[in-house]
């Protein structure tokens, strides 16, 4: 990086130097100090969990950790993760399989439907077990509703791997003697290492910050006792002390994730042509292929939208009064619209930074990011909630702070698909319009932004849906008064009021659905690139 990249253009006769950067609309030493901030901004969570655990003292907070409650959820917790993962990676990987190298008919319509579950929350899908089974309770419900939500998280990920996999290195060692089955363990499923350990990460970190799915089977786990702690003793040392061994544990997996990745190669070397998969013919195993499939849509999907279903049409047409549901549907995209565009915007100068000038600094920026989003939307409230109490005591319960919280929950969802459209945005083309003499914002503007305009689009669509379904950090943060549609699920639902919950559990689904749909295809362009 030369040191002149930050100054203005002198005229159309300067040309950017062959192989250079484009000079960035307000100089790369400006967009540095913005990806900094963002990322000192980012940091305010663990911030807070570290000064909170130093504040309380080392004796005070042995005390509140190593006792027997404490230990309680960590069994709970452990025991789930244990049960919950290796089975979302069962389903994932054979549902992505079977969709993917197999003969199975209505395949395309499997592919769709095996990502569908994404679209229910997983506390509407608790709402419907608990309307099929109302004694529904303890560790063996929480495995039951957490597979059947969060097996997609793996599922999305293998299915985008098998199809980019150079079937190739099948037929070589079908060529050597291997059988399908021999192949299929020895081959193909170390190629999916990484999709399988990334989604893994993403099905534990949701064990680690669900509340309202367990909350409602009363099984207890670190979200819902320090959700507890809150409501009774607001912002206490030990609702901060489970705060931290939870933020502990989701380092933990973080780290786990990254070593499980291994140093091995799984890209081909040369860009020759990619043979056609052979798909192995089911025969006699059709039908129960058919059958498992169908089995596991109808009790991750269709279970719960019959429940939610039959309560509306339970409730009558009272359930739809304008004055209840209309409020929090406004709110609803009002937020989920201000957080989008906000987390795309905010996410611009890291994806730049990492696009345009990559290296050790911009990498430990989004290092940064990655690791806040991993926290529980729970902690990331309790942070916002002490540091607006005790720093800025205006903005607590403000608009503004719940958009801040929902954008460092969900920075990495457009992160990701900014750094994408920014690769594929030529930086030729603005190289040309600076040295036929635009301005560096104005070439901006014109050339990278509008051919970087599609990935924000679906990155603001993913943070949408995200808030869409987030309840946590609204129920600690949300304004007095405000309504959106997973709050008021989650107060009548409490109240045992499940027809006046359906039709907000319905609009949920209705909103989540196109977004699901689009990232489902979205994995599969990223595959096939």
């Amino acid at each position: 990086m030369t040191s002149d990249l930050s100054a203005p253009l002198q005229g159309s006769t300067t040309t950017a130097g062959r192989g250079s950067s484009p000079r960035p609309p307000f100089g790369v030493s400006a967009v540095s100090v913005l990806a900094v901030l963002i990322a000192l901004f980012s940091l305010v969570p663990l911030g807070y969990v570290v000064y909170m655990t130093v504040a309380t003292g080392w004796d005070t907070a042995v005390g509140l950790i190593f006792r027997p409650r404490v230990a309680e959820l960590l069994l709970n917790t452990l025991l789930l993760m244990a049960a919950t993962v290796p089975l979302c990676l069962v389903l994932g990987v054979a549902g992505a399989w079977l969709v993917e190298r197999t003969t199975l008919r209505g395949r395309k319509i499997w592919a769709v439907l095996l990502a569908a579950p994404l679209a229910i929350p997983a506390f509407v899908n608790s709402y419907g077990w608990v309307s099929a089974v109302p004694s529904m309770g303890g560790l063996g419900s929480g495995v039951l509703i957490a597979t059947l939500s969060y097996f997609p998280l793996v599922y999305i990920p293998a299915a985008a791997s098998l199809s980019r996999l150079d079937p190739a290195i099948e037929q070589s060692a079908a060529a050597l003697g291997l059988g399908a089955w021999r192949t299929f363990f020895r081959v193909v499923l170390p190629q999916l290492r990484i999709a399988m350990t990334g989604g893994a990460l993403l099905v534990g970190l949701h064990l680690l910050a669900e509340y309202g799915a367990f909350a409602m089977i009363r099984f207890d786990t670190f979200t819902t006792a320090i959700m507890t702690q809150y409501q009774s003793t607001f912002n206490g040392a030990a609702g901060n002390m489970l705060a931290s061994v939870l933020v502990f544990f989701c380092l933990l997996l973080l780290l786990a994730e990254v070593r499980s990745r291994g140093s091995a190669r799984y890209a081909r070397i040369g860009s020759g042509a990619q043979a056609r998969a052979l798909r192995l013919p089911l025969h006699g195993y059709q039908v129960p292929a058919q059958a498992f499939l169908l089995v596991l849509t109808a009790l991750a999907v269709g279970l719960p939208l019959y429940f939610v279903v039959r309560w509306i049409v339970a409730g009558g047409a009272g359930v739809w009064a304008a004055d209840e549901f209309l409020p929090a549907l406004l709110s609803t995209l009002g937020y989920g619209l201000a957080g989008a565009v906000a987390t795309t915007v905010v996410a611009f100068p890291m994806a730049y930074l990492a696009v345009r000038h990559p290296g050790w600094f911009s990498k430990s920026l989004e290092l940064s990011n990655y690791i806040t989003s991993s926290l529980p939307g729970i902690v990331v409230g309790l942070a916002f909630v002490t540091v607006s109490i005790r720093v800025v005591p205006g903005l607590y319960q403000t608009a503004g702070v719940l958009v801040a919280a929902y954008v460092l929950l969900f920075l990495p969802r457009a992160l990701v698909n900014l750094r994408t459209g920014l690769a594929q945005a030529p930086k030729e083309l603005d190289e040309a319009a600076q040295a036929l003499g635009k301005p560096p914002l104005l070439a901006f503007i014109r050339v990278t932004l509008r051919l970087t305009a599609p990935a924000a689009a679906g990155g603001a669509a993913l943070v949408f849906l995200a808030i869409t379904n987030e309840l946590t950090a609204t129920l600690l943060l949300s304004p007095n008064g405000t309504r959106t549609l997973a709050t008021e699920f989650w107060s009548k639902s409490s109240e045992i009021d499940y027809a006046g919950a359906a039709p907000y559990a319905l609009l949920m689904i209705l909103l989540s659905a196109p977004m699901t749909y689009l990232l489902f295809q979205q994995s599969k362009k990223v595959a096939g690139q």
